[in-house]
């Protein structure tokens, strides 16, 4: 165990500060959850290398840095709402945990969303709601949300997430092509909304009503 809480702070100081993570909050919440137990027995001694890794049914975990940036760029302050899309291992979800009052995430594919959320519930995350439907619909029975984050490639901004969004609340995003994307910060403005664009990356494909098919 004293291993694992090694290299997770070596993950911080030699992967994500030096790339420009500077949210602190963001920053102790991945030297916090433990990586190793949301991928498989095989991979546990590579879940703090610096890339994705895959955790069956053609899904990944995300790189450690692309999670700490998708977290930093929702600028949460602890009181927050938010909305994930792409459960995936649930490890996105255990930091965003930490750092809001309530995660609601959804998860296409049903295996990995039971496995997600039974894990979730043992390792003590209590305060993270696990949803089995086409992430691309959002979930417009639990909004307004005050943050959203999109765990996959989408070929364009769905407006389904926009509509869903709290006035001032931010959306983010990978948005591009199935190979290759770029990260959008998208903040709903009562005078429309604001796009910032961030680094270039590459997710698994959103697919769904409004993603690809």
């Amino acid at each position: 165990m004293e291993e694992f809480e090694r290299l997770r702070a070596l993950m911080v100081d030699e992967q994500l500060r030096p790339r420009g993570i500077k949210d602190e909050r963001v920053l102790q919440a991945m030297q916090t959850v433990p990586r190793h137990l949301f991928v498989s027995d095989d991979l546990k001694d590579r879940a703090y290398d610096d890339c994705a890794l895959p955790i069956g049914e053609g899904q990944t975990i995300s790189q450690p840095y692309m999670v700490a940036k998708m977290t930093e760029l929702l600028e949460l302050k602890g009181d927050e709402k938010v909305l994930e899309i792409g459960t995936g291992s649930g490890y996105q979800s255990a930091v965003l945990s930490m750092l809001c009052a309530e995660v609601f995430t959804v998860e296409r594919i049903r295996s990995l969303a039971i496995k997600a959320q039974e894990l979730l519930k043992r390792l003590g995350y209590e305060n993270v709601r696990v949803f089995v439907s086409d992430g691309t619909l959002g979930l417009p029975e639990h909004a307004p949300f005050d943050a959203i984050i999109v765990t996959a490639g989408a070929p364009e901004i769905p407006q389904t997430y926009i509509d869903q969004l709290n006035m001032d609340g931010r959306l983010v995003i990978p948005v591009g092509t199935r190979f290759s994307q770029t990260l959008y910060q998208i903040r709903k403005t009562p005078s429309g909304v604001v796009t910032k664009t961030s680094t270039p990356c590459v997710f698994v494909p959103l697919v769904g009503r409004y993603g690809w098919e």
